[in-house]
């Protein structure tokens, strides 16, 4: 998909879900300067642990320092038209729920990480990102400092 396409019709919840799949798939190559044409200039970006971030940049690089590499499994996607007014819908918010698997910076696979991503889209680009998944869990357990 060209941005063309997922900036087209920015106004339903089709586009809406189309311009985060493609980020999605963007971000996790990873290609943060492609996802970045996707992404709104003052971009708000909240990260597990509620670590602050304001460009798909950081998000690599935080990915980088936690894992060897990193994919999403999407399992389903959720839309929600956030207009209040409803006569001209131009924000939406795409959920994202799935999978995340990987490996550990050692090289230990992983698989079956639960993850939800909140994107808000307005006028066809994501403003806001909001990222929660189980890895702090696991990297506990990983050091026998908790148990599944």
């Amino acid at each position: 998909m060209s941005l063309t396409t997922a900036t087209a019709t920015p106004y339903d919840t089709t586009s809406a879900v189309a311009l985060v799949n493609e980020f999605l798939r963007l971000i996790m190559l990873p290609d943060p300067v492609a996802a970045s044409r996707y992404t709104a200039p003052d971009l708000k970006i909240l990260f597990t642990g509620g670590r602050a971030m304001n460009a798909p940049a950081e998000c690599t690089k935080f990915n980088a320092s936690r894992y060897k590499w990193v994919k999403k499994r999407i399992e389903r996607t959720e839309t929600v038209m956030a207009s209040a007014n409803g006569a001209t819908p131009d924000e939406f918010v795409v959920y994202s729920l799935g999978t995340l698997y990987g490996e550990w910076p050692d090289g230990t696979p992983f698989e079956g990480n639960r993850y939800v991503d909140r994107y808000v889209v307005k006028g066809g680009l994501i403003t806001h990102m909001d990222v929660w998944n189980d890895s702090a869990e696991w990297l506990l357990v990983r050091a026998g400092l908790a148990v599944l």
